[in-house]
């Protein structure tokens, strides 16, 4: 039988990748559901081609024009939000890739946990803001957890195999993004043109951002706590331009495993979803006599210093992370509205970090009330 497939967040990077490995994989897996925010015509686009048995938007005004123009094929149509919450507790359902961008995944995921769906996590806002709630639900429910994001992949890689073998540190790899040899001046003048184009991935324009300001690496950090059960003095960040590493782990003989491989999401996503198993596949080979030169650097947390205040929040725990999370989104959304400049955007998290009130073991309601509360702050100090 082959496996049904939940994306949530189809036509974003991640959810148009793994729609390439379904096609690739026809005879191990079929797309079950898709679902988008706003792009109803690339999801009518995915409908058409796929045939999934249902198709959710969130934004309900675009509901008509979805429902029209599949109404000749037998697939479900639904609209908002809370559908999206719904639709991942179909029996049918065999894994959900979490792909949709920010805390908007948080509810779904839950949703799709309590169900006992397998999860695919692409949505790492999901771990950053209420990392010790979605591990207490899925050790619940007894639902795995495998990561998509390439870093924590590549550390989930490299622990097969070594159970029982006690982790000394996960060390996680960034490309140090587009602006990793700008000075402050520099960066004081950047442009949301030359922040979106990263120099080694293709992805979702808020990811490319964060990844220019190094929060992703940030966010990164506070995931693998969650994923792995390590402390913040175990995950380390290393600069590595090539993006060829894609993370490592370091065990207590001090022996270090890598895992390696051109910078290709597909491979992650398809491992994610044929785990244990590798299938065989035609992404890019890694060719190392194009590949001669790997190299490494400590990260700058004065020039960027959004990877520091996000081993603050880790370090401080509670709901501090869902405050910075909160506002990384509202400051990346201004930034590419030319609202705010690049450095700016480090200042109004500091800022609503100091001002949100601290809770230090939040339910899911305070995780809700934090979020809107942050997002109100932050939005206040851009203007």
């Amino acid at each position: 039988m082959k496996k049904q497939i939940a994306i949530l967040g189809s036509t974003g990077s991640i959810g148009t990748q793994a729609l390439q490995v379904i096609e690739e994989q026809s005879d191990q897996y079929e797309a079950y559901v898709l679902t988008a925010n706003n792009r109803v015509e690339e999801l009518i686009v995915q409908a058409r081609k796929f045939k999934p048995e249902a198709v959710v938007i969130a934004n309900e005004t675009k509901y008509a024009q979805l429902k029209e123009a599949l109404a000749d094929l037998p697939i479900k149509v639904y609209a908002g939000t809370e559908a999206i919450c719904q639709i991942v507790e179909d029996s049918e359902i065999d894994i959900v890739l979490t792909a949709i961008v920010g805390y908007a995944g948080l509810k779904p995921t839950m949703n799709a946990i309590r169900a006992r769906k397998p999860i695919a996590l692409a949505n790492k806002e999901t771990l950053v803001v209420a990392g010790e709630l979605i591990n207490d639900l899925a050790r619940l429910s007894g639902t795995p957890i495998l990561p998509v994001d390439s870093e924590h992949s590549a550390v989930f890689q490299c622990l097969a195999g070594e159970l029982g073998n006690p982790l000394e540190k996960v060390i996680l790899t960034a490309s140090g993004g587009p602006f990793r040899n700008c000075t402050m001046e520099q960066l004081a003048t950047v442009t949301k043109v030359q922040a979106l184009k990263h120099p080694n991935w293709d992805m979702g324009a808020k990811i490319t951002i964060d990844s220019a300001s190094m929060m992703n690496k940030g966010f990164e950090v506070i995931e693998a706590k969650w994923l792995f059960g390590v402390r913040p003095d175990q995950i380390e960040v290393v600069v590595h331009p090539q993006s060829i590493i894609h993370s490592m782990v370091q065990f207590e003989d001090g022996a270090v495993k890598a895992q390696l491989g051109m910078p290709d999401m597909r491979l992650p996503i398809q491992y994610a979803f044929s785990y244990p198993q590798r299938l065989k596949a035609s992404f890019p080979r890694l060719d190392f006599k194009m590949c001669t030169n790997l190299t490494f650097e400590q990260p700058d947390t004065t020039r960027f210093r959004n990877l520091a205040l996000a081993y603050e929040a880790l370090h401080k725990g509670g709901n501090m992370p869902c405050i910075v999370n909160a506002a990384n989104e509202v400051v990346v959304a201004a930034f590419l509205r030319d609202e705010i400049s690049f450095l700016g955007m480090s200042d109004v998290i500091e800022k609503t970090m100091s001002i949100v009130a601290f809770v230090e073991k939040p339910e899911y309601e305070d995780y809700v009330a934090t979020d809107a509360m942050a997002r109100r702050i932050a939005q206040e100090l851009i203007k």
